[in-house]
């Protein structure tokens, strides 16, 4: 099964950042042992970035793409040398269109029945999202019935709060803003001490219970 952290149990989300700015940071989290990064539809030049990220991080990091809504935001990203696809919902069509198109599609997904729903229509791996809005309790409560879907909480997450997600069932997190700030990314080694320390808390969330379901 495909891994959008690349074994690592972390994928960061660049969202709002130009091709320059997204590009450096990857640099940095390489250096601390991150390997997977979104790049958001909805960023400038989204399409740019995936396409010299693939390039410039190739063998280093797995690039995909996220906040893709529709078939054609699909078809570009492939086209850019996106790896995978990320959707904040799930849409039975994109789904459909990601498999033809040889692409592991995580779509998001909340209720039961919408994450049992993405899963069986063939989503790689399933997004909880809001997470923070529920806590990494509902990871827990979700991994009973369901304990055969990796689940990827994203929203909200951060460094305080992914081990508990992980050591809850998660098989990774996803995480945007509380990493990719700018009043992080403008101090390169506060910016790479967070990374680590975010990598750091996966890594002992794992160790604390947390099923790699999915890795």
């Amino acid at each position: 099964m495909f891994d959008v952290t690349a074994g690592t149990g972390v994928l960061v989300i660049s969202r709002g950042l130009g091709t320059g700015e997204v590009l450096a940071a990857a640099h940095f989290l390489y250096a601390v042992g991150i390997a997977a990064i979104e790049v958001t539809m909805d960023s400038p030049g989204a399409l740019e970035s995936i396409e010299t990220l693939a390039r410039e991080m190739e063998g280093q990091m797995i690039v995909g793409a996220g906040t893709v809504l529709t078939r054609d935001e699909l078809l570009a990203a492939k086209g850019a040398g996106a790896k995978f696809i990320i959707c904040p919902h799930f849409d039975r069509e994109l789904v459909r269109v990601a498999a033809e198109a040889g692409l592991p599609i995580v779509p998001g997904a909340l209720t039961p029945t919408e994450i049992l729903t993405a899963w069986r229509a063939g989503a790689a791996a399933v997004k909880v999202f809001p997470a923070a809005t529920m806590g990494p309790d509902y990871i827990r409560q979700l991994r009973g019935p369901l304990g055969f879907i990796p689940l990827l909480p994203t929203g909200g997450v951060t460094a305080d709060n992914a081990k508990s997600f992980v050591a809850a069932g998660a098989f990774g997190v996803a995480v945007g803003g509380g990493l990719m700030s700018s009043k992080l990314r403008s101090d390169p080694g506060l910016f790479k001490q967070e990374a680590a320390r975010l990598l750091a808390a996966v890594r002992e969330g794992r160790g604390h219970g947390g099923e790699h379901a999915g890795a």
